[in-house]
């Protein structure tokens, strides 16, 4: 089985890959992940995704290379990792009794062949309606200031919705597992053979 690397420094993605029981290497890859003008929220996560893996294919040359971005959009905006407390109230307070999307990518490069497969996931999430206590209260006991969206679900971020929407709620988190195992599967790994 070729041995696989995490692009990512993300301990959340790394936690949800750990799920697979699969050993791995995460490694921080060094990409601008700024987005191109007019870049869709969808085009933006699938190229950042790619381009992290690439990042690392020649230090991995014989290497299955996961590469994942997420954003989260609201009314049409992209919202990035907020970084601070106040731009967390600030993203919080707009979010609230709203549907906001995540987007997920996930890109499986064969480093030895080249061979390359990047998807994007999708998952909705409805945010009740929340008062500035609630906000504050929550951000100084989760401080998810390297979020999208400024929450962590897998947190007592869950305790801000009304209901999620989507298909793997791992890809709330960062990493789509139905998905990068379909991937994986298309490379020979399956987490289920040995």
């Amino acid at each position: 089985m070729k041995s696989i690397i995490l692009a990512s420094s993300s301990a959340s993605r790394k936690t949800v890959l750990e799920k697979l029981g699969l050993p791995f290497l995460a490694v921080s890859p060094d990409v601008d992940e700024t987005p191109l003008l007019n870049e869709s929220a969808e085009n933006l996560v699938i190229r950042l995704a790619q381009a992290k893996a690439h990042a690392l294919s020649q230090h991995y040359p014989q290497h299955l290379i996961i590469g994942s971005d997420q954003v989260c959009v609201i009314e049409d905006k992209i919202l990035g990792k907020p970084l601070t407390f106040e731009n967390a109230v600030l993203q919080l307070k707009q979010a609230s009794g709203k549907k906001i999307t995540f987007y997920t990518s996930v890109c499986l490069l064969d480093s030895a062949t080249g061979s390359c497969q990047v998807q994007c996931e999708p998952f909705h999430v409805h945010f009740r309606s929340l008062n500035d206590e609630e906000i504050v209260t929550y951000l100084r006991k989760d401080e998810p200031y390297y979020c999208a969206g400024s929450f962590k679900s897998e947190g007592l971020g869950i305790t801000l919705f009304d209901k999620l929407e989507g298909r793997d709620p791992n890809t709330l988190i960062g990493l789509p597992l139905i998905l990068l195992s379909q991937m994986l599967r298309n490379c020979g790994v399956n987490p289920l053979q040995r």
